[in-house]
């Protein structure tokens, strides 16, 4: 949307071609060659071969600062294959025709304009460009046979008149050309409904919504000069913003409201430009915001390319934080502090779709309506972070991250390797990731419902269709904020763990305390995985509301623990009041695995440390997170 565009103002796309090829046909004699040849030498060649070699134009000499190859086509000397070949591969085909020659302008119906359209299919049509060469000889405009063929061809983006011999439009021929490849028409415009087409207004719409950071519907002037300077990278005068909305009030009657400008008024003003040949602004706006010349969001765009070595995470920034924060807030429209379905849905307006699915509501804490917390949906972006970060990396693209950022990159954290960790004693890591396991009826389901301040109550009304293998939620390691992601392992019968599910800080084998049988199963899991490997491993009791029972097993929970080195087994229940600080001690263990897990487990039991705690910590050496 530039208002104010000078000369001197670098409007070029973020992204674009890395080269144009502009291929010139057309009937015997219209001057295809000598159009080439008077552009490269600047006068009328005196003798015209048959046809010229490629031709190409160095960059730093084009208006785009885009290396222009022109090819020339000669019936004389190339076959139709030839000919077919050179339409695939060019990206723009110019139809050259004589002024005044009428056979060569029906040519362009009857053969020429048929011809590209049967080599290359529609999902990948060239643009056309119409040539009128000898516009020296006729006074008279050849516009008026020219004009039905646009109207009936839509790929035909303009037509020029010029003149080898005098050097008239001859630049124009192919600065139209390269313009016709660089910032194309038919994606964005239907010429004869006049107006812009479907994803063109989809674009326009989503990049809209990105803009309006209040969500109130409506560009502000301050939201305007804002989007002014990040797209175009000049300021837009106050006067030249007036002008501009004047133009919008006197063409369409809901484009300005309260002084502002709406969506239809967005929409209108690059109808506008496209209508007037400016389509370069509208191109470099959604070049800006991502989109290739299909009105795509490009690949490289939504997931940039980024390095996650063996043993090492990934976490949201502050950066990252701080945009998701900032978007709830902006879209918790009844400011109550959460996001209802409706708002949830406004938020991902700008996306393909939804990035979860309705168990999210068992993965984090909400509101007793079951709406999103922004703890719980700061949380839920935690933990796609961790799991599937190119998934974070896509959707802070739809959502609008580099309006403000140059790329997704400064949101994410790639933590450093998990052994260097174990190595210096201490990590700076703030995502936890805890595999909970046990056999089928152990209590896990409510164990990781607990976690989300959920009781056993809750969790008998839960849909099962529903339910979420994850839960994460903030507990305090030493007083600071961490997160801890519980995942439930269904291991089955066959009591298989994959190396998959042993890829994880801390290990949390759930047994069932009114059962003789559970803890066997927990005992074999932790000798057959766990007993050697460098995952602490804590033992929880479940169901511990009801009196527990002897467990058919060689050595007793607590006997276990104590030959294996194990903290004695947790007690847990969910009834009515639940166990938190399980929780706190299962990131502690997370975070320093390799100390004594008796020391650890002391500090869980105050929080924030006090004074006493802090000289218990100095004592032991343990590190400062």
């Amino acid at each position: 949307m530039t208002y104010v565009c000078s000369a001197n103002v670098n409007t070029q796309p973020i992204r674009m071609r890395k080269d144009v090829r502009i291929l010139l046909i057309g009937e015997r004699g219209v001057g295809k060659t000598s159009l080439i040849l008077s552009l490269v030498s600047e006068e009328f060649p005196e003798e015209v071969p048959p046809r010229t070699e490629a031709i190409t134009i160095p960059a730093d000499v084009t208006p785009e600062r885009i290396p222009t190859h022109i090819i020339d086509y000669s019936a004389q000397e190339q076959g139709e294959e030839e000919l077919m070949e050179e339409i695939v591969r060019a990206h723009v085909v110019c139809i050259v025709y004589s002024v005044d020659n009428e056979e060569t302008i029906r040519a362009i119906t009857d053969y020429w304009l048929p011809l590209v359209r049967r080599v290359v299919p529609d999902e990948d049509r060239k643009p056309v460009v119409l040539v009128g060469n000898k516009s020296d000889v006729l006074q008279v405009s050849s516009m008026e046979s020219i004009l039905p063929i646009m109207n009936e061809f839509t790929e035909v983006e303009t037509c020029v008149e010029c003149s080898a011999k005098t050097l008239r439009n001859i630049s124009e021929v192919f600065y139209y050309a390269q313009k016709s490849v660089l910032h194309p028409t038919a994606p964005l415009y239907l010429p004869e409904e006049k107006e812009l087409t479907e994803k063109c207004k989809e674009a326009l719409s989503r990049i809209f919504k990105i803009c309006d950071q209040d969500n109130d519907g409506i560009m502000s002037d301050r939201e305007i000069y804002q989007f002014q300077r990040r797209c175009f990278n000049v300021p837009l005068q106050p006067q030249a913003l007036e002008d501009v909305k004047a133009v919008v009030r006197k063409h369409i009657a809901d484009g300005i409201l309260r002084d502002g400008l709406t969506l239809k008024g967005f929409q209108f003003l690059h109808t506008m430009f496209i209508q007037r040949g400016r389509h370069e602004t509208t191109w470099t706006v959604l070049r800006k915001f991502g989109y290739d010349d299909s009105l795509i969001l490009q690949e490289e765009y939504l997931v940039p390319r980024l390095k996650i070595p063996e043993h090492c995470t990934t976490e949201l920034t502050h950066q990252g934080y701080q945009f998701f924060s900032n978007l709830f807030i902006k879209y918790d429209e009844d400011r109550d502090g959460c996001l209802s379905p409706t708002e949830v849905l406004r938020l991902f307006s700008t996306c393909l779709k939804n990035p979860w699915g309705p168990e999210v509501y068992n993965s984090v804490c909400t509101n007793p309506q079951s709406w999103l917390s922004l703890q719980g949906y700061l949380a839920q972006w935690t933990l796609t972070t961790l799991l599937d970060v190119s998934k974070t990396t896509e959707y802070l693209a739809y959502l609008g991250y580099m309006y403000e950022h140059d790329n997704q990159l400064s949101a994410i954290h790639v933590t450093r390797d998990k052994r260097t960790d174990l190595q210096k004693k201490q990590t700076s890591r703030n995502v936890f990731r805890c595999h909970v396991l046990g056999a089928k009826g152990s209590g896990k389901t409510a164990f990781l419902q607990g976690f989300l301040n959920r009781n056993l109550q809750y969790v008998r009304t839960l849909n099962r269709d529903h339910l979420s293998k994850y839960a994460i939620n903030l507990v305090q390691v030493y007083g600071q904020d961490k997160y801890l992601l519980l995942h439930e392992i269904d291991v089955g019968s066959s009591d298989t763990v994959g190396a998959l599910e042993l890829h994880c800080d801390v290990a949390c084998l759930l047994y069932d305390a009114t059962n003789p049988r559970s803890f066997e199963y927990c005992a074999r899991l932790y000798k057959h995985y766990f007993q050697d490997s460098n995952v602490p491993v804590m033992m929880v009791a479940c169901k511990t509301e009801h009196k527990d029972v002897q467990q058919d097993y060689e050595l007793q929970p607590a006997e276990f623990c104590k030959k294996y080195k194990l903290p004695p087994p947790q007690m847990y229940t969910c009834l009515d009041h639940i166990n938190k600080k399980i929780y706190a001690k299962l990131a502690t263990l997370a975070a320093y695995p390799t100390y004594p897990l008796s020391s650890l487990i002391l500090f869980v039991r105050a929080q924030p440390p006090g004074l006493w705690l802090q000289d218990q910590i100095r004592k032991l050496s343990l590190p400062t997170v």
